[in-house]
């Protein structure tokens, strides 16, 4: 199927559904409201389902990209009536299967034997179907029972058409619209290009996984199951089988007597915990993945699945959000503003008292209120409309989290509308910046650098001669060079004693930040043996420089 052919197939879909229902005519200006008013569409008959229905219909005839988007919809109770929203979930792991035989024949395939001398038992009959693969409960020889995990046959194809489609919009979007170059629409579709063909590799997933249950080994707040790495391969994954109540099944949830606050309060806590002290974060959080083991029904754990869809932050990035982050919570505005200017994420000339106005409007109206009462879709597009008057250019690498903010506040509204999202995660972020500019984030900071310092300064007047070597040999001409060869010969005739000074200088600076707001006594405790040891020899070193 051509990329033509494609958007002659998304325009029947919107045509057989009549989807134009959902657009606010009355909004639209008078050109295009004659053209919907006069559109072919209008011969359709309407399909005798309901809105919501006929919208999820849509977007599984669309195929995964939109099927994905209809999962996020899904969660956001705020933005859609409840029969939508209601229709829409049956997209987080009820997508129509692929027939059980073709699914059996791909995972032999890949594994290169029959299933039966893999498995004691397969099911043909899919447990779950979602867009891009279907689950098949398995039980290995050992009797461990596991599910296996295949990818949709042909699912590539259809992505490549849907993405090459989407490029062409977002490139369209950039050149033509006005405020195209702002939002980078093709580097947020290039991000999400990356994203979905890292969804499609089950090897990839299947080291997700393994990474975020080394970070939450033995937690208390979510259970992340084993994977059969023997029988994993790029398009079939074998993976522990887990019993869970769905997250989405609050009838479930209550009738085990599930404490739906601290449930909630922990969903928040997972998401600060993986954004800020892993920076690895499980970004596909929709109600079909997430599970809740009640056996202790006072403690609830989260039980996670379908990890193919993880985001990472920058060092760069994390410190600037979880700064922005507590700003926000103290409602230091004006901190929030400067920040967003040193970040880079609005221009330089921003006027910050006209930015920190701005940003006080929007957000002032939402503190002290229950998460019942705030809408984050709407707090959205208010903060968007800002950053848009203000020049703030969209960062592509933020999509991700801002998407999975959206998923945990739709289940958090889901499971305890009452839940106080602020005092939630504020103690957490307060906690995770002491650690990390604090005495224990400054020593394990010395720990980390101090050996490459000390490796690498023996090198530096080398590099120093070679760039004052550059300078001259690209001026040659210039009288004021006796300057740079006066520099020169001075790197040359003083290199020991140089890099002596510059190990020196690190290991004072090194100490003077350590103790310039904190105990150095509770630095003292914190240094572990060969911490000293690395100190001794720093302090050696200096010695003999110094003579």
């Amino acid at each position: 199927m051509t990329r033509l052919q494609r958007l002659f197939r998304i325009a029947w879909v919107f045509c057989r559904y009549r989807l134009d229902t959902f657009l606010p005519l009355a909004e639209l200006p008078p050109a295009l409201r004659l053209f919907f008013l006069l559109a072919p569409w209008h011969l359709f008959p309407m399909p005798k389902l309901s809105r919501g229905d006929r919208l999820r219909l849509a977007l599984e005839q669309l195929g995964p990209v939109f099927v994905k988007f209809g999962q996020i919809l899904s969660t956001r109770r705020d933005l859609l009536p409840d029969d939508m929203a209601e229709s829409l979930r049956q997209l987080q792991d009820r997508v129509p299967p692929f027939p059980g035989d073709q699914a059996q024949a791909l995972i032999e395939r890949s594994l290169g034997a029959p299933v039966s001398e893999c498995f004691a038992e397969f099911s043909q009959q899919p447990m779950a179907s979602a867009s891009v693969a279907q689950v098949h409960a398995a039980t290995l020889h050992s009797g461990q029972q596991v599910v296996v995990k295949v990818v949709r046959p042909g699912i590539e194809k259809v992505i490549r058409q849907d993405l090459a489609l989407m490029y062409l919009m977002a490139g369209l979007l950039e050149r033509y619209w006005s405020e195209g170059p702002r939002l980078h629409p093709v580097e947020v579709v290039a991000d999400y290009d990356a994203t979905i063909h890292d969804e499609l590799d089950l090897q990839r997933e299947a080291a997700n996984a393994s990474q975020l249950r080394r970070n939450f080994e033995g937690s208390s707040l979510i259970y992340i199951p084993t994977i059969d790495w023997t029988f994993t391969r790029k398009n079939v994954l074998v993976m522990e089988r887990i019993h869970g109540i769905p997250v989405a099944d609050v009838e479930a949830l209550q009738a085990a007597g599930v404490n739906l606050k601290v449930l909630a309060e922990k969903g928040v806590e997972i998401f600060f915990t993986q954004v800020f002290r892993d920076s690895f974060f499980h970004a596909d959080m929709h109600p079909g993945n997430i599970f809740v083991d009640a056996s202790n029904p006072q403690d609830p754990k989260y039980i996670a699945i379908d990890f193919g869809i993880v985001g990472t932050l920058a060092p760069d990035d994390q410190s600037y959000l979880a700064r922005n982050l507590l700003a926000f919570f103290r409602r230091d505005y004006r901190q929030v503003a400067q920040l967003h200017i040193q970040s880079g994420w609005v221009p330089p000339e921003t006027r910050v008292n006209e930015f920190e106005a701005a940003i006080r409007t929007v957000c002032e109206p939402i503190f002290e209120r229950p998460l019942k009462d705030i809408s984050f879709g709407h707090f959205l597009l208010r903060l968007f409309q800002t950053a848009r008057r203000f020049n703030m250019e969209v960062q592509p690498q933020l999509v991700l989290l801002q998407k999975t903010l959206l998923n945990v506040e739709g289940l958090g509204r889901q499971l305890y509308p009452d839940l106080d999202l602020w005092s939630t995660a504020q103690p957490f972020l307060e906690s995770w910046m002491r650690k990390r500019i604090g005495p224990s984030g400054l020593v394990k900071s010395l720990q980390s650098h101090l050996p490459a310092w000390l490796e690498q300064s023996p090198e530096m007047p080398q590099l120093v001669h070679d760039a004052l070597l550059q300078i001259r040999s690209g001026n040659p001409t210039r009288r004021d060079n006796s300057d740079t060869l006066a520099l020169i010969e001075a790197a040359q005739s003083h290199q020991d004693r140089r890099w002596r000074r510059i190990l020196l200088a690190t290991v004072l600076v090194a100490v003077a930040v350590i103790g310039l707001e904190h105990d150095l006594v509770e630095v003292a405790r914190e240094l572990p043996p060969y911490g000293w040891g690395l100190l001794a020899a720093a302090a050696w070193l200096v010695a003999r420089g110094s003579r």
